[in-house]
């Protein structure tokens, strides 16, 4: 098995749970991840915009879906690492 993204954080678990733009930004980073593709271009943009949005609602589903977790992520996304930092 190949190892995790290190980019991608775990978001079943958050309080309060993740949002739905936390979790578009772990969509857009897995979609960066296998596809190579840092910035989209106008030959990829519609294709990679598609993906991200494919897997933003597969990921919502997800979160949806599965029980509760028992202990909550070690790691904070990084859309929350700053908030309430001047």
């Amino acid at each position: 098995m190949m190892g995790m993204c290190r980019n991608i954080t775990i978001l079943r678990g958050l309080e309060p749970a993740a949002t739905p733009a936390e979790i578009e930004a772990g969509a857009r980073q897995y979609v960066r991840k296998i596809s190579g593709i840092r910035e989209s271009s106008a030959a990829t943009t519609e294709v990679f915009e598609a993906a991200v949005a494919r897997i933003a609602a597969a990921t919502t589903d997800l979160l949806t879906e599965l029980p509760p977790r028992k202990q909550p992520p070690t790691t904070v996304p990084p859309m929350r690492r700053h908030k309430g930092r001047p």
